[in-house]
């Protein structure tokens, strides 16, 4: 069995990393997460092995569902079929974005990288219309400063699908907003990362997003992410133009609570920095006058935490038993195996009160428990009565034989109702696979699926060009495609390819 050894997953699995190279939205959409494909820089010493007890045999779902690591080997053998590909694109056709235009430190006016997207949405997960215009935000920043991560808001004619017609209304939120009174959380934030955004009843823009502090343990900050909500006003100054006239309602929402979801304390506790902590990526969505976010986290106390015990949870693995114990033998024997005890992502879900505060925690909806820290950009609707939650993660996070560390993934799962149980698509879950090298211009990440207002197929969009590899191509709008769901099953669908940022197909 190949296990990734661990120089080649350093990147994921320790957060102080990640800040002394100049780390972004970690995942964006968290911690260890950088927008290059992985960490480059400075790598931490991997641990003295240590060797622990074996756990008895137990198999406890914890009432949920589990990637297992008989799903995610399935995932492996099946990428490289055509229905599961990411388009080939052209790059000699790649532009950057013309308007995403902002100032370096010194007040230069200079290309911006763009990355994380995500549309102004309704409450069914359809692209709105507001007054006329396609409204999209967006991580972006100076390419040369790995920190400058921040919201802007970009936008166009409903119907003018070209990359020419995006605008840029710059960003959301001024460095002073965040200094909302009786909220520490925010006041401390130092980057703002991916989330989604909702056309209110009322016709008022919501948006949702990532607060991530800095990282600077001697005084106490940990990269904590929370997720966070303001009322964003925006206007029509003049034909054809949108403005952002400040913010409203800014305030935190969640930071973990340590049963259902890691905490950033419980993951650094004792100055031990070597976990990936995760809570990010809210995303908003209602069923039957329910509000609620979907997000990327990971387990907590009551919900299948990390330790070596992991290991022995046959709930994890799938399969049958040959492949519990075969598979559970090559894990006690991995030299990655403190490593691999760690790995606890999940996609969280909360319900939200009628003013966007917290109502209730609730159990995750999936959780990859020994697979992967890092399942991401959760990105939920319904279409044709069952609902469907997708999320993206890369090989290079992943401790599964098989998988490379240039396999990115968008995976997808159905389910009945909202809280689960969720069944994964394709049998697997395997959705979108891609495979190239980083330094590729034609690279893209993020992938995240748009519901259209008719049939059974979603637009697929994302970021093209890992930010800071050149000076000429910057991070941009990759060329959209699509997706057909039909029950359980997907296919990217043949000579579908939009244009770049298109977030309708028609």
């Amino acid at each position: 069995m190949k296990i990734k050894n661990f120089s080649r997953k350093a990147a994921v699995f320790t957060m102080a990393a990640a800040m002394l190279t100049g780390g972004t939205s970690a995942f964006a959409s968290g911690s260890g997460q950088d927008y290059n494909g992985g960490n480059d820089g400075v790598q931490p010493t991997p641990p003295a092995p240590v060797v622990q007890p074996v756990s008895p045999v137990f198999e406890d779902t914890y009432g949920f569902t589990h990637l297992t690591r008989f799903d995610a080997q399935q995932i492996a053998k099946q990428q490289g079929q055509s229905r599961f590909e990411v388009p080939g694109f052209d790059a000699s056709t790649i532009r950057n974005i013309p308007s995403a235009k902002g100032k370096d430190a010194n007040g230069n006016i200079i290309d911006l990288d763009v990355w994380d997207t995500w549309p102004l949405q309704n409450a069914d997960g359809t692209v709105a219309n507001y007054n006329g215009y396609e409204v999209v935000f967006g991580l972006a920043g100076d390419p040369k400063v790995s920190s400058d991560t921040f919201i802007y808001l970009f936008y166009k004619k409903a119907g003018d699908q070209s990359l020419d017609a995006w605008k840029n209304a710059g960003r959301v939120f001024k460095d002073t907003d965040k200094m909302v009174p009786n909220d520490p959380i925010l006041n401390n934030q130092s980057e703002e990362w991916s989330g989604s955004a909702t056309l209110t009843k009322d016709g008022k823009v919501r948006l949702f997003y990532t607060n991530r502090q800095p990282w600077d343990a001697d005084k106490g900050f940990f990269g904590k992410q929370t997720l966070t909500t303001a009322q964003v006003n925006v206007s029509e100054p003049s034909n054809d133009t949108l403005q952002v006239n400040g913010v409203e309602d800014f305030k935190s929402i969640f930071d973990g609570d340590g049963k259902m979801y890691q905490t950033v304390d419980q993951a650094f506790r004792a100055g031990d920095y070597s976990d990936n902590h995760t809570l990010r990526d809210p995303h908003y969505v209602e069923d039957n006058g329910h509000k609620y976010l979907v997000f990327e986290a990971n387990t907590g106390s009551e919900t299948g935490y990390q330790g070596q015990s992991m290991l022995s949870n046959k709930a994890y693995y799938g399969g049958d038993d040959k492949f519990f114990e075969s598979e559970r033998e090559k894990l006690l024997n991995s030299p990655d195996r403190n490593f691999i005890t760690i790995a606890n992502g999940a996609l969280g879900i909360i319900e939200l009160n009628d003013d966007y505060s917290l109502k209730k925690v609730m159990k995750p909806l999936i959780a990859s428990n020994t697979v992967t820290d890092e399942i991401e950009r959760a990105n939920i609707f319904k279409m044709n009565g069952k609902w469907y939650l997708f999320t993206d993660t890369r090989g290079a996070k992943m401790f599964v034989d098989g998988v490379d560390a240039e396999d990115i993934y968008m995976l997808g799962y159905v389910a009945d109702s909202i809280d689960g149980p969720y069944k994964p698509l394709n049998g697997s879950g395997l959705v979108l696979h891609q495979d190239l090298n980083k330094r590729d211009i034609t690279w893209n990440y993020a992938h995240f699926a748009i519901p259209q207002v008719k049939g059974n197929k979603v637009v697929i969009t994302s970021y093209m060009t890992n930010r800071g590899f050149y000076n000429d191509h910057h991070s941009t709008f990759a060329p959209s495609f699509e997706v057909m769901i039909n029950g359980n099953r997907t296919k990217v669908m043949p000579n579908s390819t939009l244009e770049q940022g298109q977030v309708t197909s028609k």
